[in-house]
C-alpha cells in the first residue's frame, strides 16, 4: 500500500527517522519504515504463543494507513541495535552529589536515543543552605538544571530530534521565586519546560488569605511565610511574560495514582501527559481521528478496532524496547503504562461539520474520550487475561474497580503529537488548529511552510473562489475574520486564537474527565493577551480539577516553533538584514 505521506512530511522523515546506513546515507524508504517498525513490534507475540505475522501484516495495515502511529522514538529505533522505543521517562533527583550527576548520565543516554525527560528538583536543598560535608554553602537546585539543561543541548547537537526535559519544583520550595522567573534571562533553561507543583495546602492558605510556609526539604523546617496570593501573581506574570513555568497540581494527580502504594507521583514526563513514577518510562501512541469520518458523525466500530490493536502494539513496545538502565527496565514493566490518544480532534470536527468552539464538540469530544479509554481498557484487561497482569496489579487501585486482570496500570493520555501529527498531515493532539497556514520550524531551524489540508478540501467545490480565500488565509492565517467568507467556513475553521481562552480549556476537561493519565493542552492566547487572561486560565484549570495546565502567549517567547506565515517570513527578512 502506498503511504500518503505529504512532502514535507517527507522531508522531516528523511531527516530524522529512515535509516540510515554506516556512511550516514538513508537507507530505506518511508514505506519500509513502517514495515520495519511493524515487524519489530510483532516480534514479541511470539512468546505469548501468538501469531507473530498476523500481527506484523495488522500493525503494517495501521500505520500505513496512519489510523495510528506510535511515538517517534519507536519509529526512529524499532528494529536497530539497542533500540530504545519509548517517549517518556522520570528520573529521581536526591539531595546527594552522586544521585544528581547519576541522573544526569542517564539523561544523557535517555536524550541520545530520542526520549525525553522529567525531574522532580524538589528535595534539593535551597540556594545557601549548609552542606555538611564540606562546610560551604549549596548553589541551589537551579544551578543543576543549567547543568542538566548544557548537557541537553550537547547532546542535541548530535542528535535526530530536540531533547526536552520537564523540571518541576514544588511550590513550598524556598527557591520558588527564582524558579518562577527563570525563563525571564532569555536563553536560559531554554530545554526545559518549567512547572510548579501546586498543592492543596498551597490552594488553602491562597482561599484563606493566610501566610504559606515555605520548607527547607532536608530537614522540613520552615525557612519563611509568603504571601500565597503575591506567589500566584508571580507566576501568572512569568507564564505571560515567557510561557513558563505552567502548573501541575500535584495532589490531584495523586489522587488518580493507579499504584499509590509504590509511591507518590512528583513529576511527569516534558509535555506533562504522563505523570510518572521514578524510573517509569512510558510508550506513546495516537489514534488519527481525521480518519474515522462516516457522514456526519464518527465511525465507532472502526475505531474501537484501531483502539484495541493499538494497545497491542504499544503493550508490545514494552517487550521490544531496550531499557537504558536496569532501574528503568524494573520500574517500567511492574506497572507497564502505555498512553494511547488521540490526534487530528480539529480536522474530525472540521469534516463533520463541527465548530471546534461548540457545545457539541465539547460533548463529542467528551465522547470520543470516554470511549477511547473504555475500549483501550477493556483491551488491556482482555491482554491481562491472555498474558497476564502487570506485576504491580494486586496494589493498584484496578482490583477493587472489578477487574480481575489487567495488563498496564494506566493506558490512555493526550500527548501533543507536533511531529507525529505532521506526519499524518492532521492537527495535533486534541488542539484546534493553530493556523491555517503556518510556518513550522523544524530540527536545525529549517522553515517548513503548510498549507491545511482539511481546509483545502473543503475549498475544492469554491473553484476560483478558493485562490482568494487562500490569499487571505496566507496573509492571516485565518479567516474568521473575513465576513465574506460562508458563515459555514468560517464557523467550521477556527484557528487557535479565534478560541476564547476558557475554551481552550473546557476542552481539555472534556478529555480530562476520562482519561488515565493526563492531557497535553497549550492555550495559545494572541499577542495583546492581558495577564489578567493567563489568571483566569489558572483558576479555571484548578476549578475543573485539571492535573496540569500551560499557556502561551503568541511572540513572548524567540523561536518559537510555529508562527503565521507572513510574520515568519518578516522575521526571515529581519534575521537577512542583520
Amino acid at each position: 500500500m502506498a503511504v500518503a505521506f505529504s512532502e514535507n512530511a517527507v522531508t522531516v522523515l528523511r531527516e530524522r527517522y529512515l535509516r540510515r546506513d554506516a556512511a550516514g546515507t538513508v537507507a530505506e524508504d518511508p514505506a519500509g519504515m513502517l514495515r520495519r517498525v511493524a515487524s519489530a513490534v510483532a516480534a514479541p507475540a511470539t512468546g505469548f504463543g501468538e501469531d507473530r505475522a498476523f500481527w506484523e501484516a495488522r500493525f503494517c495495515e495501521r500505520l500505513e494507513r496512519l489510523e495510528f502511529l506510535p511515538n517517534s522514538p519507536t519509529l526512529m529505533n524499532a528494529g536497530l541495535p539497542h533500540g530504545q522505543l519509548a517517549a517518556c521517562f522520570v528520573l529521581p533527583i536526591a539531595d546527594d552529589l552522586d544521585a544528581i550527576f547519576g541522573a544526569l548520565r542517564r539523561m544523557a543516554r535517555i536524550h541520545q536515543t530520542g526520549g525525553g525527560t522529567g525531574f522532580s528538583f524538589s528535595a534539593l536543598r535551597p540556594r545557601e543552605d549548609r552542606v555538611r560535608s564540606t562546610g560551604g554553602v549549596t548553589s541551589g537546585p537551579l544551578s543543576f538544571m543549567q547543568l542538566f539543561d548544557h548537557t541537553t543541548a550537547v547532546i542535541r547537537a548530535g542528535g535526530r530530534r530536540r531533547g526536552a526535559n520537564m523540571a518541576v519544583l514544588r511550590v513550598d520550595h524556598p527557591d520558588i521565586e527564582e524558579f518562577i522567573d527563570a525563563k525571564r534571562v532569555p536563553g536560559h533553561l531554554e530545554n526545559f519546560n518549567l512547572s510548579v507543583g501546586l498543592t492543596d495546602a498551597f490552594w488553602a492558605a491562597f482561599d484563606a488569605g493566610a501566610p504559606f510556609a515555605l520548607r527547607n526539604p532536608r530537614t522540613a523546617h520552615v525557612v519563611r511565610e509568603i504571601d500565597p496570593v503575591a506567589l500566584f501573581d508571580r507566576i501568572v506574570d512569568a507564564a505571560w511574560a515567557t510561557g513558563d513555568p505552567g502548573v501541575l497540581f500535584l495532589d490531584e494527580i495523586n489522587r488518580h495514582n493507579p499504584t499509590p502504594t509504590l509511591g507518590v507521583i512528583e513529576a511527569t514526563n516534558p509535555c506533562g501527559e504522563q505523570p510518572l513514577l521514578p524510573y517509569e518510562s512510558c510508550v506513546l501512541g495516537s489514534v488519527n481521528l481525521a480518519k474515522f469520518v462516516a457522514g456526519d458523525g464518527v465511525a465507532w466500530a472502526r475505531l474501537g478496532e484501531v483502539i484495541r490493536d493499538a494497545v497491542v502494539f504499544l503493550d508490545n513496545v514494552v517487550e521490544a524496547t531496550w531499557y537504558p538502565c536496569p532501574e528503568i527496565e524494573a520500574a517500567t514493566r511492574r506497572t507497564r503504562k502505555i498512553g494511547l490518544g488521540v490526534m487530528g480532534l480539529a480536522d474530525l470536527f472540521a469534516q463533520i461539520n463541527i465548530g471546534y468552539d461548540s457545545p457539541e464538540a465539547l460533548a463529542l469530544g467528551a465522547r470520543i474520550a470516554q470511549f477511547l479509554t473504555v475500549e483501550g481498557r477493556a483491551a488491556s484487561a482482555e491482554l491481562g487475561e491472555r498474558r497476564g497482569a502487570f506485576p504491580a496489579f494486586g496494589e493498584s487501585v484496578w482490583p477493587r474497580r472489578g477487574f480481575g486482570a489487567v495488563r498496564n496500570a494506566t493506558v490512555t493520555c493526550v500527548a501533543p503529537t507536533g511531529t507525529l501529527s505532521l506526519l499524518a498531515g492532521v492537527s495535533s493532539g486534541i488542539e484546534p488548529f493553530f493556523a491555517l497556514a503556518l510556518a513550522r520550524r523544524v530540527l536545525h531551524g529549517r522553515r517548513l511552510d503548510e498549507l491545511n489540508p482539511t481546509l483545502l478540501a473543503a475549498l475544492a467545490p469554491l473553484g476560483a473562489t478558493a485562490d482568494t480565500v487562500l490569499a487571505g488565509v496566507r496573509a492571516h492565517g485565518g479567516l474568521r475574520g473575513d465576513a465574506t467568507l460562508p458563515a459555514d467556513l468560517r464557523r467550521r475553521f477556527p484557528i487557535a486564537f479565534d478560541i476564547a481562552p476558557e475554551f481552550h480549556v473546557r476542552m481539555q476537561a472534556a478529555f480530562q474527565a476520562h482519561v488515565d493519565a493526563a492531557v497535553s493542552k497549550t492555550v495559545n492566547l494572541g499577542s495583546n493577551a492581558p495577564v489578567a487572561a493567563v489568571r483566569a486560565v489558572y483558576c479555571l484549570a484548578r476549578q475543573l480539577r485539571l492535573k496540569g495546565i500551560t499557556v502561551y502567549r503568541y511572540g513572548s517567547r524567540s523561536g518559537q516553533t510555529l508562527s503565521m506565515v507572513q510574520e515568519d517570513a518578516r522575521e526571515d527578512c529581519r534575521e537577512c538584514a542583520v
